[in-house]
């Protein structure tokens, strides 16, 4: 029997078949309203843009359906339990850097970023398609929640001083503002490493409290105003050479949903995740000559500083992988990927980055 025909003896006529539709499609596309804890201020319009559009597009893509409200650190919870309301579910979803969890187990900084660790383009790389994510998943499943790209910073910057520090020695009693991982390695070579969030360090470096303190780049650091209160300014950051920033959503929440939804998600971290790394390659070279002009003095870590922190670092991963199977898993899979990553960079992208920024175009 041809569909009319049968639309015609049963008495359904259309108005009926787009009520027998409805249901399927209610139950596809429910309304639901979430809230998202962030780590960021809102003075920062790249990480908490990033934060800000990653709900946008989610209420976007689903006709309004699923929004998801966002806040700034300290608005529910301070910046850096952020992955504590998630787990718990205070919230059902979150947007911060895995690292700041390093306490709970160092296995979380493999998710946005360790010491010379991946660049940008491979550890997002390494993060979707070199098993990264499946991994690290796998290893919040006991923290009872879900991971999915949300950000990207690329390489960051070195941080702030007080003073110029040109060897090692240089580094022994200063206070800096520096957590996880990398403040571990530090501390081994004689700094006190502080772990605050990014709206508590100024007042901390203005105050003397820390001697030193890093954050992101020139965009974000000079709208924090540390070039005030600190002038060195240091690079590279090798304990951030791409950090990640990650989404969070409570384990529970998240096996509940849609596939649909499931999806949604998914890619409006994408498209947040693509809009930050266009967001700060457009305002970190711009940040960088203001800073200059106005008096900061950039330097290069000393070849003996970034020395002492590849040996310090290696032995801490040793120390680490050794009493902890999760860190040693994900970590050996990181370097595997990195190592051939490299390889191709080099033949390629870093001879030609080179020769374009000894000649300048324009």
């Amino acid at each position: 029997m041809k569909r009319r025909d049968f639309l015609k003896v049963t008495g359904i006529g259309a108005a009926g078949a787009a009520t027998l539709a409805a249901p399927a499609i209610a139950q596809s596309m429910p309304e639901l309203k979430w809230r998202m804890a962030a780590s960021w201020p809102k003075s920062l319009d790249t990480l908490w843009g990033g934060a800000e559009l990653l709900t946008k597009y989610i209420a976007e893509a689903t006709d309004n359906k699923f929004q998801v409200q966002p806040f700034a650190g300290g608005e529910i919870v301070p910046g850096l339990q952020v992955l504590d309301a998630v787990q718990t579910g205070t919230v059902e979803m979150g947007h911060t850097a895995s690292y700041y969890y390093f306490g709970k187990d160092p296995t979380f900084a493999l998710a946005t970023a360790v010491p010379f660790g991946p660049n940008q383009r491979l550890n997002q790389a390494w993060y979707m398609l070199g098993g990264g994510r499946e991994l690290m998943n796998d290893f919040m499943k006991s923290y009872n929640v879900v991971s999915f790209l949300g950000g990207n910073t690329g390489a960051q910057m070195g941080g702030w001083f007080r003073k110029e520090i040109k060897t090692a020695n240089d580094l022994k009693g200063l206070k800096m503002r520096i957590g996880g991982f990398a403040g571990k390695v530090m501390q081994r070579l004689g700094v006190v490493p502080q772990q605050l969030a990014g709206g508590d360090i100024y007042p901390a470096l203005e105050k003397g409290t820390i001697d030193a303190a890093e954050w992101v780049g020139p965009y974000d650091d000079e709208k924090l105003g540390f070039n005030k209160v600190a002038p060195h300014y240091y690079y590279p950051g090798w304990w951030e050479g791409g950090p990640m920033l990650m989404g969070l959503v409570n384990l529970e929440k998240w096996n509940a949903l849609p596939k649909a939804y499931k999806s949604v998600i998914e890619q409006a971290g994408q498209a947040a995740n693509s809009w930050m790394m266009a967001r700060y390659d457009q305002a970190n070279p711009l940040a960088l000559k203001k800073l200059l002009v106005g008096g900061t003095k950039l330097h290069a870590f000393s070849p003996e500083i970034m020395q002492a922190c590849l040996k310090s670092t290696k032995e801490l991963y040793a120390e680490t992988s050794a009493g902890n199977a999760n860190f040693k898993k994900v970590l050996d899979s990181m370097n595997s990927f990195t190592a051939n990553g490299y390889q191709w960079l080099q033949v390629a992208e870093l001879g030609y980055d080179s020769f374009m920024a000894r000649n300048p175009q324009g």
